[in-house]
């Protein structure tokens, strides 16, 4: 059984606080079988972290060797400058012509349909 047993221990034994600070002094010296551990403990570490980085590079290696290289999302068009300045001046005609047409237009014609509307039902003076 994994029970305690307080009969196993001697009753009448009481160390004191003097003896536990030795005997945690002593765990806390490192010893020789501590710098071997220590020792095996790295060397498999590093030896795990080169393995790593090794399979790393290779498999980077191996995407950029065979997979393409990524398309954009939106595909990107070269538009000339000549195209922009075109477009530009072709706005900037249309835009005249529209401000402009209105002056063009001979003053006796009624302003709108319903004017017109309204002169033909009304009269002249409505």
């Amino acid at each position: 059984m994994s029970q305690f047993d307080p009969a196993k221990f001697e009753p009448e034994r009481d160390t004191s606080d003097a003896e536990l600070d030795a005997l945690f002094a002593r765990a806390r010296e490192p010893n020789e079988a501590d710098a071997g551990a220590a020792a095996r403990f790295l060397a498999g570490h590093r030896a795990r972290l080169e393995q790593t980085q090794m399979a790393q590079t290779e498999m980077a290696q191996a995407q950029a060797v065979a997979a393409p290289p990524p398309r954009p999302i939106w595909r990107t068009h070269n538009i000339p400058a000549k195209w922009i300045a075109a477009a530009l001046a072709s706005a900037a005609v249309i835009a005249g012509v529209s401000v402009l047409r209105p002056a063009l237009m001979p003053s006796d014609l009624p302003a709108s349909a319903a004017y017109a509307v309204y002169q033909d039902a009304l009269g002249e003076g409505w």
